[in-house]
């Protein structure tokens, strides 16, 4: 533990940052597990909605500053390709 006091402060507003940004990228995750399952149930509706709010997700961390915004095209990609397929 550090013995300056803005040190300190440091360790503590990280450690609060990193935990938001562990939710939010948790909160992704479960978003894409859901249009996967969709994807492998085979229904096309349910993956539609999934990827929306899933795109929605993406997108709000992006503007949060947890994920680059190449990463979340390339996430965004790749669902939607993915959704595409189901005929």
């Amino acid at each position: 533990m550090a013995n300056i006091k803005s040190s300190k402060k440091r360790i503590l507003v990280n450690n609060a940052k990193a935990a938001r940004n562990k939710a939010i990228k948790s909160e992704v995750k479960t978003m894409i597990k859901r249009v996967d399952s969709a994807i492998l149930a085979g229904d096309k509706a349910l993956a539609t909605t999934a990827l929306n709010e899933a795109i929605s997700q993406i997108n709000r961390a992006t503007t949060k500053g947890v994920y680059h915004k190449n990463t979340a095209g390339r996430k965004i990609s790749r669902l939607t390709k993915a959704v595409n397929k189901i005929a």
